[in-house]
C-alpha cells in the first residue's frame, strides 16, 4: 500500500532534552528532516514544531523485531511486507526557552518517544520538564529511546539504563520499554517500530461529533513578488480530534485574533471557508481525525504567516464553545 493512500491515524510526539537526537530519530524513521526553518538549520536545534509521516509495515517471513520496517519490501529478505498503519510524528523542541512551543505539540500527542542521550547524565533539565508535561497532558503511552549507544561503552550504556529507570520511577513512564538505538546510523529502528505498535495504539475517534481541529502551525505559502491574481489564502496545519472536515465547509477559528478597542484587548473569532485539504502529502476532499492535516483557507495570508494562529481551535460555524479570558482556580 502506498503511503499516500491512507490518512495517518495516530500522532507520536518526541520528548526530551535539547540535542538528545529527537529530530535525527524522526528522520531515521520517516526520511524527513523536520527542522526546516532557516534559524533551525543555522543553530542546529528545533525551534518550531516539526512534523513528518511514516508508514509502518511488517514482513511475514522474518522474526520480530527484524520484521518491522517502513518499506514495502523487507530490507532483509526481500519479501513483500504487510501494511500496518500510517502515523504522524510531532517533533517538539527541547530547549528550555521553547517549552511553550513544546506544550502546544503535547496537546496533540496520542503517545510519545521519550528520547534520552546515553552519552550524558540522565536526567538533563528538559528531560524533567518534558516528563512533567507528559504527565500533565495525560500522555501515558510512552516508549523510552536510549539514543547514541553507538558512541559509548557497554558499561556506560548499562549505567545510563539504571539512571533512566531511577528517573522514571513513580511516573507515567515507569513501565515504559527502554529501546537502545543509534538514530544517526538507524540502528534498532525496527525494535522501536515494534514497541510503537505494542505500546501506542490508535485511539478511538468520534467521526460523528462536531468537527474540531487544534492548530499547530500556520503559514503564508505565497512567495515574495507573487502577483495579486496568483495569491492563495492562508494555510493552517494541525490535528483533527473529532468529526470530519470537508472542502468548502464554512469554519470558525477561536479565540481568533487579538483586537484592541478603547485601550482594552479582546479576541475576535475568524470566519472563513476551507479551500483545500491535504493529508500525507496529497489533496483530499475530506479529512478525518488522526495524523496531521493541512487546511488551505480563504483567510488573508497575513493572519496565518509565521505561526500567527497557533493555539487556536477550528470548528464549524456556531459549533465551538465561547472563548473565555478568565480562569478561576481553587487551590
Amino acid at each position: 500500500m502506498k503511503e499516500g493512500a491512507v490518512q495517518p491515524e495516530c500522532n507520536i510526539g518526541t520528548l526530551g532534552h535539547v540535542d538528545n537526537g529527537k529530530s535525527t530519530l524522526v528522520q531515521a524513521i520517516t526520511g524527513v528532516w523536520t527542522a526546516r526553518h532557516s534559524e533551525e538549520l543555522k543553530r542546529g536545534i528545533t525551534i518550531r514544531i516539526g512534523y513528518a509521516d511514516a508508514a509502518f509495515y511488517k514482513c511475514p517471513a522474518c522474526p520480530p523485531p527484524s520484521c518491522y520496517t517502513t518499506s514495502e519490501r523487507c530490507p532483509i529478505c526481500g519479501s513483500e511486507t504487510k501494511f500496518l498503519r500510517m502515523v504522524s510524528f510531532v517533533d517538539c523542541p527541547g530547549h528550555h526557552s521553547l517549552m511553550v512551543t513544546m506544550l502546544s505539540g503535547a496537546a496533540l500527542m496520542d503517545g510519545a518517544f521519550f528520547v534520552i542521550a546515553a552519552d550524558a547524565k540522565c536526567p538533563q533539565a528538559q528531560d524533567r520538564e518534558h516528563l512533567m508535561a507528559a504527565q500533565i497532558a495525560g500522555i501515558d503511552k510512552i516508549v523510552i529511546v536510549q539514543n547514541k549507544v553507538d558512541i559509548i561503552s557497554r558499561e556506560r550504556a548499562l549505567e545510563n539504563y539504571r539512571e533512566i529507570k531511577e528517573f522514571v520511577k513513580g511516573t507515567v513512564a515507569e513501565d515504559a520499554p527502554i529501546i537502545p538505538v543509534s538514530a544517526q546510523h538507524k540502528l534498532n529502528v525496527e525494535a522501536l517500530i515494534e514497541s510503537a505498535e505494542e505500546r501506542i495504539p490508535t485511539p478511538q475517534r468520534d467521526v460523528n461529533a462536531p468537527p474540531r481541529m487544534y492548530i499547530l502551525r500556520s503559514f503564508d505559502v505565497n512567495k515574495p513578488g507573487t502577483k495579486a491574481e496568483g495569491l492563495v489564502g492562508g494555510v493552517i496545519g494541525g490535528s483533527i480530534v473529532q468529526g470530519v472536515f470537508r472542502v468548502d465547509d464554512e469554519i470558525e477559528i477561536k479565540p481568533g485574533i487579538k483586537v484592541e478597542k478603547k485601550g482594552a484587548a479582546h479576541y475576535e473569532p475568524l470566519l472563513t471557508t476551507i479551500r483545500t485539504l491535504q493529508v500525507a502529502g496529497r489533496y483530499v476532499q475530506e479529512a478525518k481525525p488522526g495524523g496531521l492535516v493541512g487546511m488551505g483557507t480563504a483567510l488573508d495570508p497575513s493572519l496565518t504567516k509565521s505561526d500567527g494562529l497557533v493555539g487556536n481551535v477550528v470548528g464549524k460555524v456556531g459549533e465551538l464553545p465561547e472563548a473565555s479570558d478568565r480562569l478561576v482556580l481553587e487551590v
